[in-house]
């Protein structure tokens, strides 16, 4: 054996393991959308074969890391209110799996005052008071239900469609699909709040088996650049930037004419993009543009950095008046605004467990309400003033709900600071507004918000209605890997689109 290079045309197959081979396998496509991308255009987009007419031109999805209590907030329920602080009869016990609930917890009632709103008369918590001033252009959907209770795996589950690693998100997914809208600007776009990544990480903004180049690009909050390494070192003129790009294509090309790894296109895809976002970027990410009023509106503070965002423990640094996450909802306007095609807004924090300081029902829940009530209602209005809502989807959730019951595994009895509820993901509540939405509210829950009622919605179910509104078929839109056509719903045809909230 020798260890002499190979002539360069062989070393394709000095590159090509059998695993590699068989892990690109159909990723050859890959290359064909990327060459279109740089166009300016996903080559997926002009397949007609799944394409539908759209509501939607965008997406802003709002995700509440951790998941926030659906008992506290949306779903009113006496009967539970009655059984407050009494065991829990055991046919709510009996067979399930809970993350922490052991023995015989107590039922839990809601905490916080309801009242009803709107036209439809929904009953809403006194913790959402900027909420209901808009529920009227929502739709409440009180039957989602999941099949994961841990968090990694129902984030995962939510945003990708499998519960394991290696799965591209939605984001990577609608990009893929449909392209960019502006072509200076990533087609998918990631803000976080809350002091740390949700639980899942960054791979719920990867883009898994399909082509690197739709993965989200993560901005910044923090005061630095917006995107890391994104501004050129010191003493590098544009020009010479340029120039450099140039020469890196070339020898780019020339490695992908002789090796044919199509993430060697992603590669010069990245590059431009990158280059093309040093002039829109910083633009579109400054909110010091925007007007008094609107600012007020939202509650943002432009160059606001927040303690908590930093600490080893952010939720006992947390404050109502925290502009953090006002500031994402009022740069998720912008991009959309700019042509961004998917906005995710991440925000940690809703894992109400009541076990440890900074994560109970009584004291937490209430902080991290103030900080999204007033930013996500303007984000709704201002979309609305700017005749943005029609063709922006809007949608707002955890990956699972709350039990009824308390935590029981630090304290059996309530205890100020720390009264906490476990994961449920029987029945739980997520909103969603425009793009083809209509208002009002769809499903129910039983007499204490156990069980669904009525009209269940499944995760599945809320891919399928996603992508139906942004104008992609569900069931026909795939991308091959692994001798599959995988698709965002999974293999079979479980996943359906829920009609009835639709315009």
């Amino acid at each position: 054996m020798t260890n002499e290079p190979l002539p360069l045309g062989l070393e394709s197959v000095r590159a090509t393991t059998r695993r590699h081979f068989f892990g690109q396998a159909g990723l050859g496509l890959g290359a064909i959308a990327l060459s279109s991308l740089l166009n300016g255009e996903s080559t997926a987009a002009t397949n007609p074969a799944w394409k539908i007419p759209a509501k939607a031109k965008s997406i802003i999805y709002l995700h509440m890391a951790g998941s926030p209590s659906q008992v506290d907030l949306f779903e009113h329920k006496p009967d539970l209110q009655r059984l407050h602080n009494t065991e829990c009869p055991q046919e709510y016990l009996e067979g399930k799996r809970f993350a922490f609930i052991k023995g015989v917890p107590k039922m839990l009632g809601a905490q916080f005052s309801y009242k009803q709103y709107g036209e439809t008369g929904q009953w809403v918590s006194d913790l959402l008071p900027n909420l209901t001033t808009i529920l009227d252009d929502i739709c409440v959907i009180r039957s989602v239900h999941t099949d994961q209770f841990n968090h990694a795996p129902a984030q995962l589950f939510m945003h990708t469609g499998n519960s394991l690693l290696g799965y591209p998100a939605m984001g990577s997914w609608v990009t893929y699909g449909l392209g960019s809208e502006n072509a200076n600007l990533p087609g998918f776009v990631v803000l976080s709040s809350g002091g740390k990544t949700p639980s899942a990480g960054k791979s719920l903004w990867g883009s898994g088996f399909l082509p690197t180049v739709y993965q989200g690009v993560q901005c910044r909050t923090d005061g630095g650049d917006p995107i890391l390494f994104l501004s050129d070192p010191p003493g590098m003129s544009r020009a010479a930037r340029r120039k450099t790009l140039d020469a890196l294509a070339d020898l780019n090309q020339f490695q992908h004419q002789n090796v044919g790894d199509p993430e060697t296109m992603t590669r010069i895809a990245q590059y431009e993009l990158a280059f093309r976002m040093q002039l829109s970027v910083p633009e579109v990410m400054d909110i010091g543009r925007e007007t008094k009023e609107t600012l007020e509106m939202y509650g943002a503070q432009p160059g606001y950095v927040s303690e908590a965002e930093s600490a080893a423990d952010p939720r006992v640094l947390y404050k109502g008046d925290d502009p953090t996450f006002a500031n994402n909802c009022l740069l998720a306007r912008r991009l959309v605004e700019s042509g961004v095609r998917f906005v995710q807004l991440y925000d940690w924090g809703w894992d109400h467990h009541g076990s440890s300081p900074g994560e109970s029902i009584d004291e937490t829940l209430p902080i991290k309400c103030r900080q999204i009530d007033r930013a996500v209602t303007a984000l709704i209005t201002d979309l609305k003033q700017r005749g943005l809502l029609d063709e922006t989807l809007v949608i707002w959730g955890g990956e699972f709900g709350r039990t009824p019951m308390m935590q029981n595994n630090k304290n059996t009895e309530l205890v100020k600071g720390f009264i906490g509820r476990d994961h449920h993901p029987y029945a739980f509540t997520m909103w969603m507004a425009g793009g083809g939405i209509k208002p009002g509210v769809f499903g129910s829950t039983d007499d204490i918000g156990y069980y669904i009622a009525e009209n269940p919605v499944s995760v599945r179910d809320l891919q399928s209605t996603i992508l139906h509104q942004i104008g992609i078929d569900p069931h026909r839109f795939s991308f091959p890997y692994q001798g599959l056509n995988q698709r965002l719903i999974g293999p079979t045809e479980e996943g359906r689109v829920v009609h009835e909230i639709l315009t």
